[in-house]
């Protein structure tokens, strides 16, 4: 009998809590840039029992995330696939911003929608900063939809220059993520797949930390005080809200995106927060 594989890529914190949730009674394949946090990672949850295969990726390289996909559907089934990988504003330049957290996510759709087994979901660990950018024209949402991965980067609306700043090139990136969703949507369908996306809102990990820690700080915390949670998330929320997108009970959502923000959006669009 086929394993059923369950591919978590990004291991930071919530990477790690979607893979517990998510791992029992599968072969679990954790893939990260790092590999040293990638090794302790792996090693900690063959400790906690969980089978585990890792690999290093880049995925910002279409072989680096070629050669993940065809090593994870030579294992088993590819039954559930998340991407978590990113690279936050305070961490890189606009350039890298968008090869990882744009081109990455498309190269992940891409290379796991032609593996993915049928009844397969996959999620993508997207930001409720997609909210907080400018609607994008329709014009070039379609581009940003349907532009083949490898041609992305060249489109001329994302040209590095255009961008203010890694805050500016990141929300933007977060809200073609969504465009990306649905196209693939189409393509993971006729594989009898679904695929989804999650924007969390401030998260308890250290990415999120160091966001709390950096220039929008005063921002970032009047958003937590004024939304109906009032607290951080914690990627426990995160793993929850996945395992819910990737089973049976979500069978009827794809091509879609959950906000899981604590109701910051709500907060900043009906004006309590100014």
């Amino acid at each position: 009998m086929p394993q059923n594989i369950a591919v978590v890529i990004g291991v930071g914190g919530m990477g790690q809590a979607i893979a517990r949730h998510i791992g029992s009674g599968t072969h679990l394949v954790l893939a990260d840039f790092n590999q040293e946090t990638l090794d302790a990672v792996a090693k900690s949850l063959r400790d906690e029992g969980y089978e585990v295969t890792s690999a290093v990726v880049d995925v910002s390289s279409a072989e680096s995330v070629a050669a993940l996909a065809a090593q994870a559907a030579a294992i088993g089934e590819v039954r559930s696939v998340v991407h978590t990988a990113g690279l936050s504003p305070v961490q890189a330049p606009v350039p890298a911003v968008l090869a990882v957290d744009l081109l990455g996510v498309a190269l992940v759709l891409d290379e796991f929608g032609k593996v993915v087994a049928p009844g397969g979901a996959g999620v993508v660990i997207a930001s409720m900063a997609a909210y907080h950018h400018p609607a994008i024209a329709a014009e070039d949402a379609l581009l940003l939809a349907t532009t083949p991965s490898d041609e992305l980067l060249s489109l001329p609306i994302l040209d590095p220059t255009r961008f203010a700043n890694s805050s500016h090139a990141y929300g933007y990136a977060k809200q073609a993520n969504l465009l990306r969703i649905q196209a693939a949507s189409n393509s993971w369908g006729e594989r009898g797949a679904r695929i989804n996306a999650i924007s969390p809102g401030v998260i308890a990990t250290p990415m999120g930390q160091a966001e709390l820690n950096g220039q929008h700080a005063a921002v970032m915390n009047a958003m937590i005080d004024a939304s109906n949670a009032k607290r951080v998330g914690t990627p426990a929320d995160i793993a929850a809200a996945t395992a819910f997108l990737l089973g049976p009970a979500a069978g009827f959502i794809s091509g879609t995106d959950l906000l899981v923000d604590g109701g910051v959006v709500a907060a900043v669009r009906t004006g309590r927060l100014g």
